[in-house]
């Protein structure tokens, strides 16, 4: 017969070794993949010769390290944000050279600022990565990770991974509307052009089904007149320009109905439509119920509505950037960016079709 503390210690070696078994499943994050502009970008564009660049202070002035990371954004951006909820560190540019080893387990960030839906939006800021491309460095991520932890695990790695992408609101501002004649404005009209990059989107997002995403939030437009950059565009009374305001609200419907097709297409909610518009205008109509003391000013710029121009180290400056929703003419604070996922987190169906994350995770976390 044992003694008891015989007993006791081969109790504890083998709750050890259950526990060694078990615990980096049970503490690993999932994967996180960005794709998109400049909403998601967190410094891909400083590695490329572009106009399109948040490498100046003040950028960065509420970020941890107080420096310009490439973000657009005084500190965290949406990816920064989700990346929390995951319970995981935040995805490094793909295009950083601290991305490699077990980093790569993490995820990866490929979004650059300017991009579209299309490969002619944002040709004025040059080498920038396009959605393509971006879809090519995903192929190529999976081949170094691969390398890691072999093609079946580099496989399941990416089928279990959180997917996040933002397009289409550069093809209306940066493409369709960049200029009173554009070679887009006069080929389509505006109800035409939202259908046609509708139907170019569906095809970027089977490709990245094709690629193994198979949880994927696609965040519709922001309303597009309503940013500070707009309102001074839009006559300077304050008021949304009405053009890009009308695009965004053909273009999110037509989004979600996209998405729903797709869906049912393939058999599974693989897309998850996240209503950016609607969590904009929450804050940008009512900013003090959010306390914002504004949401037309923005934080950084110049000009009214410091919508001129772009934020630079000559630009006006708020003290307190939790006060504003906008931190430059086009990009939400960080503030607003938490308010922004939290809706993501947990919002209901009028934000979130057909799930929200916190029940894509609860899902997931029992398959």
């Amino acid at each position: 017969m044992s003694s008891p503390s015989l007993s006791v210690t081969v109790l504890v070696i083998a709750l050890v070794l259950v526990i060694g078994t078990v615990a980096p499943q049970a503490e690993a994050a999932r994967a996180f993949f960005v794709f998109g502009d400049s909403l998601v970008d967190s410094g891909n564009n400083n590695y490329l010769a572009t106009t399109a660049r948040a490498d100046s202070p003040p950028y960065g002035i509420d970020y941890p390290t107080h420096r310009p990371t490439g973000r657009f954004s005084n500190g965290l951006n949406i990816p920064d944000l989700i990346s929390e909820q995951l319970g995981s560190e935040s995805t490094l540019p793909y295009l950083s050279p601290q991305l490699n080893g077990q980093k790569l387990l993490v995820g990866a960030n490929f979004a650059s600022a300017g991009i579209g839906i299309l490969n002619d939006t944002g040709i004025q800021f040059a080498r920038i990565i396009r959605i393509y491309q971006q879809m090519e460095f995903f192929q190529e991520y999976q081949q170094r990770v691969s390398a890691i932890i072999g093609p079946a695990g580099a496989q399941q790695l990416v089928n279990q991974a959180l997917v996040l992408i933002t397009l289409g609101g550069n093809d209306f501002v940066n493409n369709y509307f960049l200029m009173p004649y554009s070679a887009r404005r006069l080929q389509y009209s505006l109800p035409d052009f939202s259908r046609y990059i509708i139907s170019e989107y569906r095809n970027i997002l089977k490709t990245l089904y094709e690629l193994g995403a198979r949880r994927v939030l696609v965040t519709g437009s922001g309303p597009l007149g309503c940013v500070p950059s707009q309102l001074v565009s839009g006559g300077g009374n304050g008021k949304c320009a009405e053009g890009p305001q009308q695009a965004a609200a053909i273009y999110n419907p037509e989004l979600v109905q996209m998405l729903k097709s797709l869906n049912q297409e393939l058999g599974s909610d693989v897309f998850i439509a996240a209503n950016a518009m609607d969590m904009h205008n929450d804050f940008i109509n009512n900013p003090q119920a959010f306390g914002f003391v504004t949401s037309k000013r923005a934080c950084c710029g110049q000009g009214p509505y410091n919508g001129l121009g772009v934020c630079n180290p000559r630009s006006n400056l708020c003290p307190n950037r939790s006060l504003y929703a906008f931190w430059d003419p086009f990009h939400p604070t960080e503030r607003a960016n938490r308010y922004i996922v939290q809706t993501i987190v947990t919002g209901s169906t009028k934000y979130m079709n057909p799930m929200n994350l916190s029940t894509i995770m609860a899902m997931d976390s029992n398959t």
